[in-house]
């Protein structure tokens, strides 16, 4: 099992944190491609206001691209299984591998927003398959330790492409293409070690009607003296769906029966994304420089933020004990009140010398809390929450809304920022207490339950009290 949540976490939200961290150290070094292939091919200098314009674009394809994603995603995990899909999600990274490699040698720096708007497509898909299939295969009684390898990869994605983008490294000048075409690596690792581990069960049986295949992969994931109950577990909900084919993202909108899952995984989705995680890691530079730490080693101490989120992830794999209501209540409200303290302390920065190291740990604190509740238990509830024929449309949706709030996010924050300064923080804490109590209000606890037993919880929701 944890071989099996290794092959398939280093092709997949693996490659999304890396792709979203390598893209900040080239900075410089791509405007000045820009600028000297413009001029050699139109034979003028490229003009301020279209340069930002195609930066924009370069940076900005990516979420596109991961919208597409987020919306085939789901109808490939039905086509060619969960291991199919994510199989064949690794071509499309070796071709946006490629593309971005050739860019700088070929003078077309067209082949780099196209690069970027695949490994966008690749980084959709595989946030939207890996957590179905690691919540498929996954026992009951470690459905959530196992789940949490999706945020451990992501946040370890981040974390490896903060490292490979410093200066000692792949951070130079001369080393930009192959910084971005190096997210080929992760995709062949997991050409090479994915296709020795089985199917998912779940798909086999329910979706395909493979038992024997199903009993096998069972086997091989649970071993051959513990498979039986997950077996009777599978049978019981194959039968409870009585042939139920797979639904379409909109049939789940007019589908009573998973109204208040559906509500929730939205609720949840846009809570992570608008949760203020971006407006920390903004913030975070001016906050070291206030601290007193030189700008030259400020890339440095960013390197600590990641660790934080990447040893938080491994922490909550504890969150098959806590249990995940406690974990993701808990993370909102402590993300609430360092929002409500950084506020305070950037507001009296400059009054007392020792502010400055309290908005620093707020940082620190509120990564910590982000990676504790939200990026964590997110992608792991969202598993739980539907039954197998609902799951990959929940997952199309819930990476269509990710996505789709990611960009908001970024077409939007600046102006939020420029505005509030440091008071956005409060529209972020409001955010987050908001969301906790939704939750509290909602979600029943999922910790050791299977499918059909959290359908249940959520029927008197759905039906009402005397359903």
């Amino acid at each position: 099992l944890f071989l099996a949540v290794c092959a398939v976490g280093i092709g997949g939200t693996f490659q999304y944190g890396y792709n979203v961290s390598i893209i900040n150290a080239p900075t410089q070094h791509i405007h000045k491609f820009l600028n000297e292939t413009w001029s050699s091919r139109y034979h003028k200098e490229l003009n301020g206001d279209l340069l930002t314009f195609l930066w924009s674009v370069i940076a900005s394809i990516f979420s596109l691209g991961g919208l597409c994603g987020a919306l085939i995603g789901g109808s490939m995990a039905i086509r060619l299984g969960r291991k199919g899909a994510l199989l064949m999600n690794n071509v499309i990274a070796i071709l946006a591998s490629i593309l971005m490699g050739i860019s700088f040698p070929t003078g077309l720096f067209e082949l780099l927003i196209a690069g970027r708007f695949l490994i966008g497509i690749n980084s959709g898909v595989g946030l939207c398959v890996q957590p179905l299939y690691i919540g498929e295969f996954a026992p009951k009684h470690l459905r959530g330790g196992l789940a949490m390898g999706t945020s451990i990869f992501l946040t370890g994605g981040i974390l490896t492409g903060q490292i490979i983008g410093l200066r000692e490294l792949l951070g130079e000048e001369k080393h930009w293409p192959l910084l971005l075409s190096s997210s080929c690596i992760p995709a062949l690792a997991q050409l090479l070690f994915l296709p020795w581990f089985p199917e998912s069960p779940r798909y086999l049986l329910i979706d395909r009607g493979d038992e024997l295949s199903c009993a096998k992969a069972l086997k091989r994931f649970h071993g051959s003296s513990e498979y039986r109950r997950e077996m009777e577990d599978i049978q019981r909900e194959c039968f409870a769906l009585d042939g139920e084919k797979p639904k379409k993202p909109w049939q789940l909108f007019t589908d009573r029966g998973v109204r208040w899952q559906l509500i929730t995984v939205i609720v949840m989705t846009m809570g992570q994304q608008l949760s203020g995680i971006n407006a920390i890691y903004f913030y975070a530079t001016y906050v070291f420089e206030q601290a007193g730490i030189m700008a030259e080693k400020i890339p440095y101490v960013t390197l600590g933020t990641g660790v934080c989120e990447c040893l938080t992830a491994l922490s909550c794999v504890r969150s098959n004990y806590v249990g995940r209501r406690c974990l993701i209540i808990g993370g909102y409200l402590l993300m609430t009140l360092w929002c409500t303290v950084l506020t305070f302390s950037l507001t009296y920065q400059e009054l007392y010398s020792w502010v400055p190291y309290m908005s620093m740990m707020c940082v620190f604190a509120f990564i910590l809390s982000f990676g504790l509740g939200p990026g964590g238990i997110t992608n792991t509830l969202t598993a739980e929450l539907f039954v197998q024929s609902s799951r990959p449309a929940a997952y199309m949706i819930a990476g269509t809304v990710s996505w789709i709030s990611f960009f908001t996010v970024g077409m939007l924050f600046p102006f939020i920022v420029n505005g509030l300064k440091q008071y956005c923080f409060v529209v972020f804490l409001l955010e987050c207490f908001f969301v906790a109590a939704f939750i509290f209000l909602i979600i029943p606890e999922t910790k050791n339950k299977s499918f059909l037993e959290i359908k249940k919880e959520f029927h008197k929701l759905n039906f009402g009290r005397n359903a």
